[in-house]
């Protein structure tokens, strides 16, 4: 889960953005009243719509954040914007840019704009088929590391964006490229707690680029596929029960009750064994209190990376003592990869949890989905 941490980001160049730093009580006095922007299930971003001008509000840019961010979406250059307060004003649509994330490319694939993206850290984690062409022919350039990324190179692409995260407010690239004059903004596509809010974050792309009622279209699509799905997987007359994650250092890592990954499996009408738990994010938990909880689970998902029961085997023998691996019902999602290694699960799941969502419905109840072609989770070797 974790890893889709270092694939996110958004930065403003000098040109076209201008910095204007907010107080804390400054707040919009134009005349006007903002109209509706529809938002269903997003809970990080919120979206003000002027004549000429919309307000992008990243309202939790990292878990339990203690600050928001406003960004001045410009439209028009007539309009009156000297009494707003904005932490950066963005002339769009944007015509580049440059993101840190993997699980942006999807979204800018499916808005058509992908051969705007001029940057991207480490880009052999990017599995999409459209990006690695652009990759191959010289128009996406690798900008270094996430944590370290090239701020002069960053300069010399002149992108008008660049998107980027925070993990609680810490970012030492970004830092340094705010010292650098170029203003940064936060996608915090990650923070999400419901599959379709990670994918609702496709709008904030269609704001950047003018491309709002794209953006909503296939969003909309997705939702309607994803509630049908659900649906269907509430007509099964069984709800069997599931565990996930595997050890990692003396250590068992699974999703959290009220992560993504929870609600996905109860949306597929199965039981998750920590489903009580409060976490949105990773549990630690000993091998031992997971084999004293999960031992009898019938189904096993995401076994971190391994796709074979002897890779699970050599690395633990006590993985044998699960009655899923002694069924054989494990499902990794390890085995999609892109032509560099990149595992798609991370780049295209969040954008997809309609196809998530009928991965695992056909795992847990393949008498509802006999002709679907899984995309990402396959049965262990």
């Amino acid at each position: 889960m974790l890893r889709t941490l270092f694939l996110l980001g958004l930065v403003v160049m000098m040109w076209s953005c201008v910095n204007q730093p907010k107080s804390e009580t400054s707040k919009p006095t134009e005349q006007s009243k903002p109209s509706a922007f529809k938002i269903d299930y997003a809970k990080g971003f919120e979206v003000q719509v002027f004549e000429g001008y919309k307000l992008l509000t990243i309202t939790e840019a990292w878990p339990n954040a203690d600050k928001t961010f406003t960004y001045l979406l410009q439209e028009s250059e007539d309009i009156n914007i000297s009494s707003l307060g904005y932490d950066y004003k963005i002339k769009v649509p944007i015509k580049s840019l440059v993101v840190t994330s993997t699980t942006h490319i999807p979204a800018l694939e499916a808005l058509g704009v992908l051969d705007l993206l001029v940057g991207f850290p480490n880009t052999d984690y990017i599995s999409s088929d459209q990006a690695r062409s652009l990759i191959d022919q010289g128009e996406i350039k690798n900008v270094g590391q996430d944590q370290n990324l090239n701020t002069e190179l960053l300069l010399s692409l002149q992108p008008d964006v660049l998107v980027s995260f925070a993990v609680k407010g810490q970012n030492k690239s970004v830092e340094s490229i705010k010292k650098a004059n170029i203003p940064v903004l936060y996608n915090a596509d990650w923070v999400e707690s419901h599959p379709l809010g990670k994918a609702e974050w496709i709008k904030f792309f269609g704001l950047l680029f003018g491309k709002n009622d794209k953006a909503q279209q296939i969003f909309n699509t997705i939702k309607t596929e994803y509630e049908k799905a659900k649906t269907l997987a509430s007509e099964s007359q069984t709800k069997p029960t599931v565990i996930s994650g595997a050890l990692w250092k003396d250590q068992w890592y699974l999703p959290g009750g009220n992560s993504w990954q929870a609600q996905l499996i109860a949306d597929a009408h199965a039981e998750y064994l920590y489903a009580e738990t409060d976490s949105s994010g990773s549990l630690s938990l000993s091998l031992e209190s997971v084999l004293n909880d999960s031992q009898n689970a019938e189904y096993w998902i995401a076994p971190a990376q391994f796709t074979s029961y002897q890779q699970m085997s050599d690395q633990q023998k006590h993985y044998e003592k699960f009655k899923a691996f002694e069924n054989k019902n494990i499902y990794t999602f390890a085995k999609a990869k892109g032509q560099t290694g990149g595992v798609l699960y991370y780049e295209l799941a969040p954008q997809r949890p309609d196809w998530v969502l009928k991965d695992l419905i056909q795992i847990f109840h393949p008498e509802l989905l006999t002709d679907y072609e899984p995309k990402f989770f396959k049965p262990l070797d």
